[in-house]
């Protein structure tokens, strides 16, 4: 069973200043905001980038808006439009995989389903109508920062 389906959103290097915005517009608090310098390796982001927004969450109602700065390769293929995912977050790794080979059918599988820092099956998938989605399962993985 999925346990929350959130929207995720990636900017090119002003994470920050559009969650600021989305803050004073909701309201709230920011549970976590971790930059790329926050993970082993900088999780490949290049060196001027690992002060740049790796994850930040803002709530907003029982949904939790998300977001990052794209780093790397990433920012070449960066337009706005193509930013948005849609996160699934399932209740145990057989519901991720079996999510992510659902959405994976005649689609194309960004990042394979895999073990990360903060999940234990983590992937990415552009459905076969252009949808973005992420499967998280974070299990004993969850990233504490």
């Amino acid at each position: 069973m999925v346990q929350a389906v959130n929207p995720y959103l990636n900017f090119d290097g002003n994470t920050l200043e559009a969650f600021e915005f989305y803050r004073r517009v909701f309201g709230g608090e920011f549970p976590m905001v971790l930059r790329y310098r926050d993970f082993p390796g900088n999780m490949g982001a290049p060196g001027d980038a690992a002060d740049k927004i790796a994850h930040i969450a803002l709530p907003i109602g029982p949904a939790v808006l998300m977001g990052t700065d794209v780093v790397g390769d990433q920012v070449s293929s960066f337009n706005p439009g193509n930013n948005s995912y849609i996160v699934l977050a399932p209740d145990d790794a057989d519901e991720a995989k079996r999510l992510f080979d659902g959405l994976s059918a005649n689609g194309t599988v960004v990042m394979p389903l895999q073990a990360t820092e903060w999940a234990e099956q983590y992937g990415i998938v552009t459905d076969r109508f252009g949808v973005q989605w992420m499967v998280s399962y974070e299990g004993a993985n969850r990233f504490r920062g």
